[in-house]
């Protein structure tokens, strides 16, 4: 006879796996997220690495933005998708610093894993790492530089000094270019009270060919599309706007027309044919003088709007017709019946431009505009996607900044301003909690270590010499110079970070982090379905 199981065995179904205690799960736990903050750590900072990315739909990814890496790579190891959830939220919150959430998570773990090797328990690595979080949170509200809470945001020259360094981040030695882009396209839709700013407000259209330094900022939309007819440019006219196609309505039943004769088929179609130019002139007198639609136009209808001089444009997508009737202030018809003034929306031009040997609409419009677009242009796909990265981190840098204008030095300078002083907390204090504590401050290091690095100059030193720095008065804004491979005040460069992001990341990667280690077992239930699947994330 065989032994009946005993114990959890004979709690869950066959197949089951079971892990528990230190080195089956917490350090199984700390290897996962340490390898995944090992791929985002070197495409941090302006000189970050791109990293080749193909997801499993087979598309490629040529990109340093942690967000995109994370998101492609559809990462399945539950604890290590707990510091990619981390990400996200930071992502939803501020739009920018995923990249130091996941690489300061990954640094934490590292070093707790040498406490709890040398015999630390998890809940008094996790005690010391909550006090050491609330303490940083504390010492970085004391580094917000002084006159930084108030800002204009309308400011074109204020807003482009202060987003400088976000698009530098992703777009190194571009930033000229594009901030300048960002800043005014933000500025347009910005509404009166600025925090209500909507960062879906601006679009990008991207036009391949040319080089980045053509491209522009338009105060409305552009469609990618030619039009329908043979009308190409009206100015100051009212747009009707159909959210189902312009044709003869048809009824609901099915019915039989038994004609006898050639003079009762020709009877028949003049009747659709009035009844169609019927239609179209009813849109006309209601003064409309461009339809668009967002379904099929038949022949016949498009016939008697070319005839009444009106320019046709089909959009299909049911999200860009919602951006057009904001920015011409319209109501999408849903009915094939002629819309009313209030329905009817406004632009001061719509014309077909050719950019680049492709032809797109663009609908301008000079006052009131709800949105901007910037036209992007670059050589290849690849390119245009990346520096719509660029753009969208600098966007919701704006947005953050509408909320919260406080700024912090950057090049790494706060990192270690705090690393400094929580190092000197850490010997005052009692108890074991102070060596987590200390290794807070170690990972704190890391952030100016890794901007070293990546540009190639002698980390070790420039981190010793940050210290010395920081350790004199008034050095407390003093960072890594990547260009001259030196340490500096960068503040007079005008190279600061949000408070925000530097906030909520911090916040964010401790609380990850205290997740992580307080998994002491991992019962995973027996898997679904037959084989083909996924790899399992343990064996």
């Amino acid at each position: 006879m065989s032994a009946q199981p005993y114990g959890l065995q004979s709690m869950l179904k066959d197949g089951h796996k079971h892990l528990s205690g230190l080195d089956e799960a917490v350090m199984k736990n700390i290897e996962a997220c340490k390898q995944l903050s090992e791929i985002t750590r070197t495409s941090l900072g302006p000189n970050g690495m791109n990293k080749m990315v193909i997801n499993h739909l087979g598309k490629l990814f040529v990109t340093n933005d942690c967000h995109t890496i994370m998101t492609e790579l559809e990462v399945t190891h539950p604890a290590a998708k707990m510091l990619v959830l981390a990400a996200q939220s930071q992502q939803a919150e501020v739009g920018d610093g995923t990249n130091l959430v996941i690489t300061l998570a990954g640094e934490l773990l590292a070093q707790a894993q040498s406490l709890l090797m040398d015999g630390l328990h998890t809940s008094e690595v996790i005690e010391g790492y909550n006090k050491a979080s609330s303490l940083a949170l504390g010492m970085l509200e004391e580094l917000v530089l002084p006159g930084t809470d108030k800002v204009d945001v309308r400011d074109k020259a204020v807003v482009t000094e202060r987003l400088k360094t976000t698009i530098a981040s992703k777009q190194y030695g571009f930033e000229d270019v594009l901030t300048p882009l960002v800043a005014e396209a933000c500025i347009s839709v910005c509404p009166k009270n600025a925090a209500n700013f909507n960062v879906d407000n601006v679009r990008i259209s991207k036009i391949a060919g040319s080089s980045l330094y053509e491209s522009s900022v338009v105060k409305g939309l552009v469609v990618k599309r030619d039009t329908e007819g043979t009308v190409k440019h009206l100015k100051d006219v009212k747009v009707a706007v159909f959210g189902q196609g312009v044709e003869a309505s048809s009824t609901e039943t099915k019915g039989t027309v038994l004609i006898e004769s050639a003079e009762q088929l020709e009877g028949y179609s003049r009747s659709e044919e009035d009844k169609m130019e019927a239609y179209v002139k009813s849109i006309y007198d209601a003064g409309a003088r461009v339809v668009v639609s967002g379904s099929s136009i038949s022949e016949m209808a498009l016939h008697f709007l070319e005839r009444y001089g009106m320019m046709v444009i089909k959009i299909v997508s049911k999200f860009e017709l919602r951006r057009l009737c904001r920015v011409i202030g319209a109501a999408s018809v849903v009915k094939a019946v002629a819309p009313r003034p209030e329905e009817l929306g406004y632009v001061s031009s719509i014309d077909v431009e050719e950019i680049g040997g492709t032809r797109a609409i663009v609908a301008r419009q000079e006052a009131g505009t709800g949105v901007t677009t910037v036209v992007l242009r670059a050589a290849t796909n690849n390119m245009m996607d990346d520096v719509e990265r660029a753009i969208d981190d600098g966007v919701n840098a704006y947005k953050a900044m509408c909320k919260d204008a406080r700024l912090v030095a950057g090049a790494g300078a706060p990192e270690i301003e705090m690393a400094s002083r929580l190092a000197a907390m850490a010997r005052t204090e009692t108890g074991l909690a102070q060596y987590a504590i200390q290794k807070y401050a170690t990972s704190l290091e890391l952030v100016p270590r890794i901007l070293a690095e990546n540009a190639g100059t002698d980390a070790t030193k420039l981190v010793s010499e940050l210290y010395s720095a920081h350790a004199k008065e008034g050095g407390q804004n003093i960072g890594v110079d990547i260009e001259a491979g030196a340490v500096g005040d960068q503040t007079a460069s005008h190279i600061n970070d949000l408070y925000t992001v530097k906030h909520w990341a911090m916040k964010l990667a401790t609380d990850a982090v205290v997740t992580v280690l307080r998994v002491d077992q991992i019962i995973m239930a027996k898997q679904a379905g037959g084989g083909g699947g996924q790899d399992k994330p343990y064996k």
